[in-house]
């Protein structure tokens, strides 16, 4: 037992009270009291023994070691005292030896030369750390040596990420095509989309069942209210694929469909009729049509040259020009591969700041016709001062900024989508991050919550966020 209780329970148990002694311990044994009395009896002659009637413990009359007169004896406390300190006694401090100091190491050149690829490591002990560095100082050669080595060990130890810097791709493409122009160039504004699909890939390319199978919660605002679909990662890619292939229709390529009628011929119809038609789950084995397809459709659009551009893309409640369609099926690869990397807790950077500038200026665009039928809906409030202007001509402006990557400004015309934003009717400030802004309108950040520095009418600044969080779909 580890309490008080136990401690006095035994106390009792052995019947030891004071300085008698205890039962069946024998007379060989000694306690710390009886030490003190031993060292005591040793220096002054005295046996410990006593005469009778003194109250010694070998008093026959007192065999207890009481006093005569019936009182206690005074015991020495069980709990000893604590040491005075030896300041207290007026003794002298003993002199500490301070440690005397190593005298330098002075080693041979050649010894020095052979140290310094242990200096580089920082392996070397601290006498001959010291001694290389003096060395240093006064040797050129050894000093040019140091200094290489020094950078080759900068070379072996990489801070950085392993992962390639999203702009990489489209650098080395660049420094090809400079040097051997394409036959049949691709047109530029298919370049995001051709960057999107490459990086998804690529991170798509050691996944395992595991990965295939993470699952991933897809979100966007539908009316002002936060909606989610819960899914796979292959869930995620045969959704690509479902909503390319309206591109892929435009452009007189198979359906990735089939003969799989869709209740509406939107990107969310198209997708719950693909998952539904899946007898199983989606696995890895969506990957390969799903490039395949991105394959055929930057192949046909470089075929078909520029003058594809100007086809048009039928979403179901809205239409697209191709080259907006691709930017935009370039936007929403990168937002899901975002989903993808998050649901395998993987790293995930945004496109490159060229191609992020596109897709800001694509949904910039886009944000008046949005504005106009929020607004025919009831859903965005009736703005003070609003007029109808001719097509063409100024009306009120919101001044949008976007900083750091694809940063830029833009003039969103608030009252009509015909309207031309003007700089001399801005009644509103908006500053955003352009990787924020991004998510904003992709529903992955609420519109109350988003960074933005405002500066203006508060009720358009209110309109245009909520409008571009509307921007985002299935």
């Amino acid at each position: 037992m580890s309490g008080a209780d136990g401690f006095e329970a035994h106390d009792e148990q052995d019947g030891y009270e004071g300085r008698g002694p205890r039962e069946g311990s024998g007379d060989g044994g000694v306690f710390p009291e009886d030490t003190e009395q031993m060292s005591d009896a040793l220096e002054t002659g005295d046996d410990g023994t006593g005469s009778a009637g003194d109250g010694g413990p070998e008093d026959p009359a007192d065999p207890v070691g009481n006093n005569p007169d019936g009182t206690e004896p005074h015991h020495p406390p069980r709990i000893p005292l604590p040491r005075a300190s030896v300041e207290d006694t007026g003794r002298p401090l003993p002199v500490l030896e301070e440690p005397v100091p190593s005298a330098p190491l002075v080693l041979e050149h050649r010894v020095l030369k052979a140290l310094l690829g242990a200096w580089a490591l920082a392996a070397c002990s601290a006498e001959e750390t010291a001694a290389v560095e003096d060395h240093l100082g006064v040797c050129g050669a050894c000093a040019d040596e140091a200094l290489r080595l020094r950078g080759a060990v900068g070379l072996l130890q990489r801070p950085e990420s392993l992962d390639l810097d999203p702009g990489l791709r489209t650098r080395v493409l660049d420094g090809c095509l400079d040097r051997r122009p394409p036959r049949i160039p691709m047109p530029e504004w298919a370049t995001p989309y051709d960057a999107e699909t490459a990086r998804l890939d690529a991170l798509l390319q050691d996944f395992g069942d595991a990965e295939w199978h993470a699952p991933v919660r897809l979100r966007w605002f539908n009316a002002d209210e936060a909606t989610s679909r819960r899914t796979t990662v292959a869930g995620v890619i045969a959704h690509l694929l479902s909503v390319d292939g309206l591109v892929a229709v435009a452009l007189g390529l198979d359906d990735p469909m089939g003969e799989v009628p869709a209740d509406a011929p939107t990107p969310a119809g198209r997708t719950e009729a693909y998952w539904r038609a899946s007898h199983f789950p989606p696995t890895r084995s969506v990957r390969t049509p799903w490039r395949e397809q991105s394959h055929d459709l930057v192949r046909t659009v470089a075929f078909t040259g520029g003058t594809s551009g100007k086809l048009e893309v039928a979403y179901g409640d809205f239409v697209l020009p191709l080259h907006d369609a691709m930017l935009d099926r370039a936007f929403e690869c990168w937002v899901h591969a975002e989903d993808i990397a998050e649901a395998v807790d993987y790293p995930y950077e945004p496109p490159s700041p060229r191609h992020l500038n596109r897709m800001i200026d694509l949904a910039a665009r886009v944000l008046p016709a949005v504005l106009a039928e929020r607004r025919q809906k009831g859903l965005a409030s009736p703005a003070h001062g609003r007029h109808l202007v001719s097509a063409g001509g100024p009306g009120r402006t919101l001044r949008l900024e976007i900083e750091g990557l694809g940063g830029g400004e833009w003039l969103i015309p608030l009252d009509s989508p015909a309207a031309v934003g003007s700089a001399e009717h801005e009644v509103a400030h908006v500053a955003l991050d352009g990787v924020e802004f991004c998510r904003l309108a992709a529903g992955h950040v609420p519109p109350a919550e988003a960074a933005a520095g405002q500066l203006g009418d508060r009720e358009a600044i209110r309109d245009v966020l909520f409008a571009a969080a509307n921007l985002s779909r299935m």
